[in-house]
């Protein structure tokens, strides 16, 4: 009968995963949704190989600021990085603890049927704009940054009525799948993972505009060293070809 129970136990005891520690951390982060698709991918591969825990608040840039500016403790936050820069100067993220994820372009994407832009150069995508019926743009930086382009292109009087900027964290990609418009602006990286929508390509060079992400540490974050080896992890080598499938490249 022992014999038995000794060959059962082993047997057991071989099916418990030995490289995982029987507890890890707990670690928190609010995190664009920029960076949303290529962690998805990431953030398991780094728990199976820790035995710590992500878990993540997907938000936009403004919710970001809003939330660890109004004092909410993250042990990471990723935002654009004037949005680090500043909550690091206001004293909410810890100094020097600033570290460049990705970088990321704006992308066209419309809703399948409707007419396709001209993305040849910056003329031929004014004057598609000003044939399109309803524009979609983000709230986060790729829209404040179009908005500020519309202006320079001395098209933003003849757009209005024909421009929806949505509210904070919202998807232009999701909206243009629900219909609600027939070309749309955002992170390339927010557009190719959206169904129902037909992705172009990036914005024409001449009127590109290139984020970049960063991580920042949370000032008294309960879990500093396991978040460090989170950010090492994301991003290390082999997470490259990962940030590249999604649309975005490292920081």
């Amino acid at each position: 009968m022992l014999p038995r129970l000794i060959g059962t136990f082993i047997v057991s005891a071989a099916l418990i995963p030995a490289a995982v520690p029987a507890s890890g951390a707990e670690i928190r982060m609010i995190a664009s949704n920029a960076v949303k698709e290529p962690y998805l991918e990431l953030i398991p591969q780094f728990e199976k190989a820790t035995g710590h825990h992500v878990a993540v608040d997907w938000v936009g840039t403004d919710d970001a600021i809003r939330r660890i500016g109004g004092g909410e403790v993250a042990d990471i936050v990723i935002a654009p990085s004037f949005a680090i820069d500043a909550l690091i100067k206001q004293g909410h993220l810890a100094e020097g603890s600033r570290l460049d994820v990705a970088k990321s372009i704006i992308g066209v994407a419309i809703r399948p049927g409707a007419p396709k832009p001209d993305l040849s150069s910056g003329e031929g995508l004014k004057r598609s704009l000003l044939a399109s019926k309803k524009i979609i743009i983000s709230a986060g930086p790729s829209g404040k940054y179009l908005a500020t382009l519309f202006q320079k292109m001395g098209i933003a009087d003849q757009l209005k009525g024909r421009i929806t900027q949505l509210a904070s964290g919202e998807s232009p990609g999701l909206a243009l799948a629900r219909g609600e418009g027939d070309i749309g602006f955002t992170q390339v990286s927010e557009l190719l993972a959206i169904k129902g929508i037909e992705f172009l390509g990036p914005v024409p060079g001449d009127f590109q505009s290139v984020t970049i992400f960063s991580a920042g540490l949370g000032k008294g974050a309960p879990q500093p060293e396991a978040a460090r080896a989170l950010l090492k992890f994301v991003t290390a080598p082999q997470a490259l070809p990962v940030l590249k499938k999604t649309g975005l490249e490292p920081g």
